[in-house]
């Protein structure tokens, strides 16, 4: 048993090691997911109750220290082996428990010591698979949206010179680069269909090349920005078979580029920051709102930010793409750099600051980490809102890539609550160091950090060191059993990777190109032109029994704000209905490893009824939110999920 603990010890504490991890099988089995309070066994579905610990250990050992109590002495009795052990023999039951609790105590004392240390146990199960969907789409799918007719909308930049998508009949598309008009005939947008795993090829005019977007409340994509003549363009797309592009010129009040949108409780869209763009703006324009908002002399209708100059590094910026998540409370949390603001964009105000994340690292482009906010239980009596960073690069490291010094990216997430009275950071260790990685929410309420690079920063050749292991962050775990490294890739997916949630709990993944062009030899990191699809533990053929499928309503209902909703659902394996939870994912525009929009909210648990004729059937109701500002109007994709596995979703549109 010593040897063993010595074993585990090892494996933990060398993090760059995966296989070595996942020769560890003492913390495979332990998943926590939305629908349960306590640790819960992934295969069993089995609740090991709150005081587990971070190997299933101090349950045990509190047991042990009930059994071995001096009420055994008077005719206390406990089973051993499957043989009682009476009061005359309690010195051979005490040593065997001792014996028991020693051993586990020395592994107890090997977690301790490297959780002092700062080390973080990590989950070893290889879990997961991959599967590859298309050879190429001929473009590398550098900006993700999921649009409620299942379609994808996916585009790289005009000013990568032609693609390996050519127009049908000859066709070609007119673009403008700010100097001059020309035709190209190949495509650098497609519209990808899901469910038949095809693509079709979309006409753009202008640079959409590192811009940002978003899903209206009637679904439309609208996008905003891009690379010279496109920065200050607004793209429509509606959501139907034959739709293409459409493109409104100076649609923006200044130049977007390296830009966030969110969408705010009215439906529109707020436009923040871009490359030396220190302000925001809306579509549409808040010609009918009479907010007291500060007008700059330079750009008239921009409000300025200051923040956004506060927290820019020089020639190093690291504060484009901030990270923006809407409050329940209706106000913006912002994060930029390394540190983050509440603020009113109606007053113009900062409402709060919150202190710096430890260590002082930057999180945001070029020292690309990634951000979610947590999903929030709408269950509970006390609504608390939790924001995760996790991922980028240290101070300096974007200087020194460009000078061929490749430094190894941060192995650090912060988690933040913003509805405390007082915030503060709680730094966790990865598994392994990530820069350029995604953030995903999944409909059990899990994390899925995926793509991205070890060294360097995002850039231009910039980055080394591909990590081809998908990490499955566990948020209600303990700390120190949170991470769960998954199957690797073998496809690198580095600058300008892309990766969402579709609606049957795939990741669809692609992109990855980190040269101004299509270069596919002579380059460490060819253009990748390929989709794949990463398959989550949770849809492991060992889970099948356990999916939930949703019977009514159908895909495509509609709902108000504050309506009860009963959702029908069967199980083919027995259900427990202390383990179902409902969940409602926003999904959001992907693109430079931030998922803009990304929303999960818990809005039913448990409250199970059983109808058994004319078949076995379950129902549980779930609440809609009663405001914008925690589910702002549009679509979302509604999952059952029990014992942590999710249903298909279905669409559910919030007027």
């Amino acid at each position: 048993m010593t040897q063993n603990a010595l074993n585990i010890a090892k494996n933990t504490q060398d993090n760059s090691k995966v296989n070595s991890m996942k020769s560890s099988h003492e913390l495979t089995n332990n998943v926590n997911c939305i629908c349960n309070t306590g640790q819960v066994d992934r295969r069993t579905g089995a609740n090991l109750g709150s005081s587990q610990g971070v190997d299933g250990r101090f349950e045990s050992i509190k047991i042990g220290l009930d059994l071995v109590s001096p009420d055994m002495g008077r005719g206390q009795g406990v089973v051993l082996g499957g043989e009682s052990v009476m009061g005359n023999s309690l010195i051979a039951a005490k040593t065997v428990l001792l014996k028991d609790m020693i051993e586990q105590m020395v592994v107890l004392f090997f977690c301790h010591a490297l959780l002092f240390a700062g080390m973080s146990f990590t989950q070893a199960a290889a879990a997961g698979h991959w599967k590859l969907l298309q050879g190429t789409i001929g473009i590398s799918a550098m900006h993700m949206q999921l649009l409620h007719n299942d379609r994808v909308i996916m585009f790289d930049g005009t000013g990568f010179g032609p693609s390996n998508l050519s127009f049908p009949g000859a066709r070609c598309a007119r673009t403008y680069n700010g100097r001059r008009i020309s035709f190209d005939c190949t495509a650098h947008s497609v519209e990808y269909d899901v469910a038949t795993n095809t693509f079709r090829p979309l006409a753009v005019q202008t640079d959409m090349w590192c811009s940002s977007g978003g899903a209206m409340r009637d679904g439309t994509l609208v996008q905003t920005g891009g690379f010279k003549a496109g920065d200050r363009t607004v793209r429509i797309f509606k959501p139907c078979t034959s739709c293409d592009w459409e493109e409104i010129p100076m649609g923006l009040l200044t130049r977007r580029w390296y830009a966030t949108n969110h969408i705010l409780p009215d439906g529109s869209q707020i436009i923040i920051g871009g490359r030396k763009r220190f302000s925001y703006e809306f579509f549409p324009k808040p010609a009918a709102f009479n907010w007291p908002l500060a007008k700059t002399n330079s750009v008239p209708e921009a409000y300025r930010l200051p923040f956004l100059m506060q927290t820019n590094d020089g020639h190093a910026e690291n504060n484009l793409y901030p990270f923006v998540f809407l409050h329940i409370d209706g106000s913006l949390f912002i994060f930029a750099n390394n540190r983050a603001i509440l603020f009113d964009y109606t007053k113009n105000k900062v409402l709060k600051t919150f202190p710096k994340i430890p260590g002082g690292d930057p999180r945001n482009y070029p020292s690309t980490g990634s951000a979610v906010i947590l999903p929030l239980n709408l269950q509970g009596k006390l609504l608390e809102v939790e924001v995760m960073v996790c991922g980028g690069a240290p101070k300096g490291a974007h200087i020194k890539a460009r000078n061929g010094v490749f430094v190894e990216a941060l192995n650090t997430c912060a988690r933040i609550k913003i509805t405390s009275p007082n915030p503060k950071w709680v730094l966790e260790i990865m598994p392994l160091s990530r820069v350029m990685g995604d953030m995903l929410l999944l409909p059990n309420g899990n994390v899925l950090l995926i793509n991205g690079g070890s060294f360097g920063t995002a850039g231009w050749e910039l980055a080394r060191n591909p990590v081809l292991n998908p990490v499955l962050y566990l948020p209600n775990n303990l700390p120190g059993s949170r991470f769960e490294v998954n199957d690797p890739s073998t496809t690198p997916r580095m600058y300008h990777s892309t990766a969402i949630l579709l609606r049957d709990g795939r990741i669809l993944v692609g992109g990855s190109n980190p040269h101004p062009g299509y270069n596919f030899s002579g380059f460490l990191f060819p253009t990748e032109l390929s989709l794949e699809a990463f398959h989550p533990p949770y849809l492991d053929p060992e889970f099948a029994a356990l999916r939930p499928t949703i019977i009514e309503p159908r895909s495509q209902i509609m709902v108000f704000h504050g309506q009860r909703l009963k959702v029908e659902f069967t199980v083919i394996d027995e259900m427990d209905p202390t383990k179902i939870s409902v969940t409602m994912l926003a999904p959001p525009f992907n693109t430079h490893s931030f998922s803009m929009n990304q929303r999960l909210l818990v809005v039913g648990r448990g409250n199970v009824t059983t109808t058994i004729w004319p078949e076995l059937m379950y129902e549980v109701e779930v609440n809609i939110p009663v405001s914008g500002n925690i589910a702002p109007s549009g679509f979302y994709i509604l999952f059952v999920v029990h014992q942590c596995v999710p249903s298909e979703g279905i669409w559910v549109q919030i007027l």
